[in-house]
């Protein structure tokens, strides 16, 4: 990627109509940042050491934790950075790693969902094949898909975005560095550039979501072919988290760029609910309802307590 711009470094002016309020802001998203940190954190480690929730189902929800870790890893430390009195300066670089990664995490998330929706497809519809559809194989194909496509997303939106020149001022009239504001900075012509970004970030999260409906669609007429009320309850239990998560996923993009006209103060709102709340609330959504993850979190919780026990039982 070929720097051809004049401005080294930008400046972050955070989030519009929110001056003054900064400790508190603070002390908001700290809170967020860290319930989120130890949240998905809880649940990979539930799911890695129990032995019952070594599926494919879990497997994938192993890989949304860990994505659910880093996507709001990409905004959150700068701002609680500036927030905390400190520089809003951040580099080119540093611009260019940020709309990047969030780029390259939420398309992976968006495509994780759509395997997700796959395999309760696959388990509701067609049970006594599941194990050979969705073997280790096929899992270990999907989640490197996943991240794949998502790189090829993200390079192709940030080489678009950082092939324009950037001459002109180089304060970002936002909380880290997207392609909405940043286009507003370029000294060309972006329609072209915002063309392909509107096709990109909106094509794909629409295609996916699509994907997911006409999975559900066919999970439901099954679930309802179902005799037993006990059977249907599970089914239903099992796929209404997944569709929760989804729909906290996919209605901010919606809301973001598919505005007639931008609201600076709602994109804000919208994108610290979809980076800091969601993957904090995804824990508690896949956890809830399914006793497994319950039963296993109860035994990673009771380790810390155990081994004071040893260690007390052992100095008396």
């Amino acid at each position: 990627m070929k720097n051809l711009s004049v401005v080294t470094e930008f400046i972050l002016l955070g989030i519009p109509h929110t001056e003054g309020l900064e400790t508190m802001l603070l002390v908001l998203f700290l809170s967020f940042y860290i319930f989120t940190l130890m949240g998905n954190l809880l649940i990979i480690l539930a799911i890695v050491s129990s032995t019952r929730l070594h599926t494919p189902m879990y497997f994938f929800l192993c890989k949304l934790s860990v994505c659910d870790i880093f996507f709001p890893s990409v905004s959150s430390p700068k701002m609680l950075f500036y927030l905390s009195g400190n520089s809003r300066v951040i580099s080119y670089g540093g611009c260019v790693s940020q709309l990047f990664f969030y780029h390259f995490l939420g398309c992976t998330e968006g495509l994780l969902y759509t395997v997700m929706a796959y395999d309760r497809f696959v388990a509701i519809c067609y049970p006594l094949r599941y194990s050979i559809i969705m073997s280790h194989r096929m899992c270990a194909i999907l989640t490197v898909g996943t991240s794949f496509f998502g790189s090829i997303h993200a390079t192709l939106l940030s080489t678009l975005t950082f092939q324009l020149p950037y001459c002109g001022t180089n304060e970002v009239d936002y909380y880290f560095c997207d392609i909405p504001v940043m286009l507003k900075l370029a000294c060309a012509d972006t329609s072209a550039v915002v063309m392909v970004g509107i096709l990109s970030v909106v094509l794909l999260p629409l295609s996916c979501f699509l994907l997911i409906l006409t999975s559900y669609s066919f999970i439901i007429c099954s679930i309802l072919k179902i005799h037993s009320a006990e059977g249907r309850h599970k089914a239903f239990s099992t796929c209404s988290a997944h569709l929760t998560a989804v729909l906290l996923a996919f209605m901010p993009v919606v809301l973001i760029y598919l505005q007639p006209t931008p609201n600076p103060g709602l994109n804000a709102a919208v994108q610290v609910l979809n980076n800091l709340v969601t993957p904090m609330l995804n824990p508690l959504i896949y956890s809830l309802r399914n006793k497994e993850v319950k039963g296993s979190l109860r035994k990673v919780l009771k380790w810390p307590l155990l081994l004071i026990s040893v260690k007390e039982k052992k100095r008396s």
